[in-house]
């Protein structure tokens, strides 16, 4: 059986999804050093690496799949790339279209189940380091996308072993959790991000005329529903939001993955509901399944002071993948 209950220490005063999710993000971290490189997309488009080299042997790759609207800046991107580069194996954020402080040049951006650009990263990391093995993982978004990828790829994945945290796996269901309660903050703070980068592109004289709305429009898209029905599902090729969001969802595709992967979710996760936490049979042999009772989205506080957290997530990605 796949569906284990698990727990970790989790101090008083972050007994809260809330509080677990809200509160890593504000804290300040420290700055890496980290090394830009382009890779250039056939369809003329680019991705953005961000490389955190070690001049130590190793025989991986890190690869870091990132949420919505996150990037190399976030939090939980910079804590896993410093206990890489204290056990001196490389990592590198694989950014999606957009998503690395410059808009991509095409009016298509990136989704939640987008593996086009994953394999390209893929393929570029083993044709640069042929002898290391390539070890994801994704968070959130990243993280469906990075389900999505394995099940579709199967024995032909180019990953070698996988960790896949806080995943939206039915993006239908998570749409409609975000739109209640207090979890609206977080919806109406990521598509004001959306709106931004869509708006300037709506502005953009190359790009205008291939944009699926109007910028009179685009205000009025209060909810992921929304956007995604105007905008996502449009600009990459599916019919409308229900048909984006049927074909991207990534618990479908757990069946048939065949690399080694590791899932993690948080019972109170306020992005997600329970129709994201998959039956056994849904699971294939090769899937570790882990459900803890606390953790909120991306947080899994497991000890400290409030204003000096200690996390459970490193710990349990290094242990898996063996960092």
């Amino acid at each position: 059986m796949h569906n284990w209950f698990k727990h970790f220490p989790v101090p008083w005063w972050a007994k809260n999804s809330h509080v677990q999710t809200i509160l890593p993000t504000f804290l300040k971290t420290h700055s890496l050093s980290l090394r830009r490189e382009r890779l250039e997309l056939e369809d003329g488009d680019f991705i953005d690496l961000d490389w955190a080299d070690t001049s130590s042997p190793s025989d991986r790759v890190v690869v870091i799949l990132h949420g919505l609207e996150g990037g190399s800046d976030s939090p939980y991107v910079k804590r896993l790339i410093t206990l890489c580069q204290q056990k001196g194996i490389p990592a590198v954020v694989h950014h999606h279209r957009s998503c690395s402080g410059e808009n991509n040049r095409l009016a298509r951006s990136y989704h939640s189940g987008e593996t086009n650009d994953f394999q390209r990263t893929f393929t570029y990391l083993k044709q640069l380091h042929p002898g290391r093995e390539i070890h994801a993982v994704g968070y959130s978004l990243g993280g469906n996308a990075l389900a999505k990828y394995l099940g579709e790829q199967q024995e032909k994945s180019l990953v070698d072993r996988a960790v896949i945290v806080s995943a939206p796996l039915q993006l239908s269901a998570c749409a409609k959790r975000l739109e209640g309660g207090f979890s609206t903050i977080y919806q109406r703070h990521l598509i004001k991000k959306l709106q931004r980068k869509t708006a300037e592109k709506l502005a953009s004289p190359q790009l205008r005329d291939s944009m699926p709305l109007q910028p009179s429009q685009l205000h009025q898209l209060k909810t992921f529903h929304d956007f995604d029905n105007l905008v996502t599902a449009p600009l990459h090729g599916f019919a409308d939001v229900h048909d984006y969001y049927a074909k991207c969802s990534g618990l479908q595709f757990l069946n048939a993955v065949t690399t080694p992967t590791l899932i993690i979710h948080a019972e109170d996760d306020p992005f997600m509901t329970e129709a994201v936490i998959p039956k056994p049979a849904q699971l294939s042999e090769s899937i570790t399944y882990e459900l803890y009772p606390f953790g909120g989205h991306v947080g899994f506080i497991t000890g400290g002071p409030p204003w000096k957290p200690k996390y459970f997530l490193e710990s349990r990605i290094g242990a898996f993948l063996s960092i």
